[in-house]
């Protein structure tokens, strides 16, 4: 157990932090979701926008450390390929 006031906060600090990182690791699955239900669907207008939204919110988690650079621009490259693929 935690003895130093400093421990003490950083138990208090890190808590607040998963909290906040875990909503947005869900909000960038959701957009990516929608993307994937849109490709589903097969309409590729719909599947573009929802690509076109899901984008900076993907980049977005790398800039705020719940992902990593790579792995977003992977997530990118492979959904935008699907996309490109429904014409």
């Amino acid at each position: 157990m935690a003895n130093s006031v400093q421990a003490k906060k950083r138990i208090r600090q890190n808590e607040t932090r998963r909290i906040v990182n875990k909503s947005r690791v869900s909000r960038i699955r959701t957009f990516v979701r929608k993307v994937e239900e849109a490709i589903a669907s097969g309409d590729k207008a719909a599947a573009g926008e929802a690509l076109k939204s899901a984008q900076p919110e993907i980049m977005r988690g790398v800039t705020k450390g719940v992902l990593h650079k790579k792995t977003a621009s992977r997530k990118v490259s492979r959904l935008s390929a699907r996309v490109k693929a429904l014409a």
